[in-house]
């Protein structure tokens, strides 16, 4: 298994995290994909122009591929291109020229434009729902609705207002975990799934695996949470010590009873400390 240098805790999920958050195509705008065939034939027939480079949205290789043929180089460099465009497979290709840094996250997947065919199965991020007979929940809803369109801001709202509801759903605490995960909200996103887990969630090998919990999995504290069976560590409060009280000593005479209102009164003046009090006191009723 190759391990992440930085989390070797966490082979693939720093990596895959960071592919998640760079491969966001900014105001999430469809995008059409490129064609391999269309690519090699404009190299080939009109490469010395750099006219596939800017087909592949190259923009700065095809106006250096422009300026070349002046001088013939582009004219080789568009034929060497279309050798490797008609070379390589559609994978490859689709990686490098209809992706950002070479990976489409899941929930850009459902987007328009984007090959179904090199989605991963079973890292869909539809959020998890429960087949339950309760009324349904518009906020549970709509916050679904608004989770695989990746308005994440939007989701968590509905997700909120969805658990004053339905404090106990189960599902809503998760989703929420993985929008807040998505959103690099680390502390609320380990409250929920502690609350999920409570409330009952047993799925911990999707806890494990899921990609939206991705960036959950890379902090520190997150082989603490695992150990716990993914709950939060309460903090053990220390057992309160009884305080012993002048009421509480054992009186046995009219003697005893007003040497330690004497030294009450020394006390009070200022004249004796509390720990000297407390000595004294031991002292008279041993």
């Amino acid at each position: 298994m190759i391990k992440n240098a930085r989390f070797p805790n966490v082979p693939a999920d720093y990596d895959l995290y960071n592919k998640l958050r760079s491969s966001a195509p900014a105001g999430m705008e469809e995008r059409s994909t490129r064609s391999k065939t269309a690519a090699a034939l404009f190299a080939l027939f009109l490469g010395w122009a750099g006219i596939h480079r800017f087909y592949l949205g190259q923009v700065g290789l095809g106006i250096l591929y422009f300026c070349l043929m002046f001088f013939g180089i582009s004219f080789v460099l568009g034929i060497i291109d279309a050798v490797v465009f008609f070379g390589m497979d559609e994978q490859t290709f689709n990686r490098k020229y209809n992706t950002a840094e070479g990976m489409v996250p899941p929930v850009y997947q459902r987007m328009k434009g984007f090959p179904e065919a090199y989605s991963r199965p079973g890292k869909s991020p539809r959020p998890m729902t429960y087949n339950n007979r309760e009324p349904a929940n518009s906020f549970k809803v709509n916050g679904i609705k608004k989770y695989k369109e990746f308005d994440l801001e939007g989701a968590i709202e509905d997700f909120k207002k969805g658990l004053e509801i339905q404090p106990q759903d189960i599902s809503l605490h998760f989703n929420l975990a993985c929008a807040y995960s998505l959103t690099e909200q680390v502390d609320k996103a380990y409250t929920h799934l502690d609350r999920a887990v409570a409330l009952g969630f047993n799925d911990f090998e999707k806890i494990k695996t899921h990609d939206d919990l991705a960036f959950v999995r890379i902090q520190d504290r997150w082989e603490e949470f695992k150990q716990h069976g993914f709950r939060l560590q309460v903090p053990a409060t220390p057992p309160e010590v009884p305080q012993t009280t002048e009421k509480d000593v054992p009186v046995h005479d009219d003697l005893l009873l007003a040497q330690l209102k004497r030294l009450s009164e020394l006390r009070d003046r200022g004249l004796l400390s509390e720990q000297e009090f407390m000595i004294e006191k031991k002292k008279l009723t041993r």
